[in-house]
């Protein structure tokens, strides 16, 4: 006795050898298409046209460098090479201040196969204030490029003869106090650029 089961359209077909008609797929039409694709970009009667999204900019802000340990390898992990460093000390300036790095910072670094390398650090400002405000920073990035150049890098006999243009070393930098003189770095949003002997310069988006 052949078996009945509706709710399973290809199984009763599979058991009972009765043919089923199928919905065909509808293929989005070509201006369908367009307008996922292209319709973002509005027309005049658009959100977008009436109300002009403001376009953001970069104003180079401050300069931090510092002064590191040596690097500690952790090993190998299922993420890749796991590198740990410390901050013995540094130093700062920009448009609304300047001041040290306070000793103590850490920097956790995780090497790629391909020895892209991504970078995590937390550490502390003291702004050279009386008396002093203290701004907690975490930054973020890559360091990518060429592996022959990315190499050099780890070479100490090597890294300052490597053109700095020659591989990218960006950040994203977030900044927090509870300083009454300095609460406008809690909302802030910074991006860097910087070298392997980790020297950056930070761009407020406005």
């Amino acid at each position: 006795m052949k078996e009945h089961n509706p709710d399973n359209p290809i199984l009763h077909e599979a058991v009972n050898g009765t043919p089923v008609q199928h919905t065909p797929v509808k293929t989005p039409k070509k201006r369908d298409l367009d307008t996922m694709v292209n319709g973002f970009q509005g027309s005049t009667s658009s959100a977008s046209h009436a109300f002009p999204i403001p376009k953001p900019s970069l104003e180079r802000d401050f300069q931090l460098s510092v002064q590191l340990n040596p690097k500690i390898s952790v090993g190998p992990g299922i993420w890749g090479q796991r590198n740990w460093v410390s901050f013995i000390s540094g130093h700062w300036n920009g448009r609304w201040g300047k001041g040290t790095v306070v000793p103590g910072g850490q920097d956790s670094q995780l090497v790629a196969p391909d020895l892209s390398t991504h970078i995590e650090a937390n550490y502390l400002l003291q702004t050279f204030d009386h008396p002093p405000a203290f701004i907690s920073v975490k930054t973020d990035g890559w360091r990518v490029g060429p592996r022959e150049i990315l190499e050099k890098l780890e070479d100490p006999s090597q890294v300052d003869d490597v053109d700095p243009k020659a591989y990218s070393f960006r950040l994203y930098v977030h900044m927090e106090t509870g300083d009454a003189r300095y609460l406008h770095l809690n909302t802030g949003m910074w991006v860097g650029s910087g070298v392997r002997r980790v020297i950056y310069d930070a761009y407020r988006v406005v």
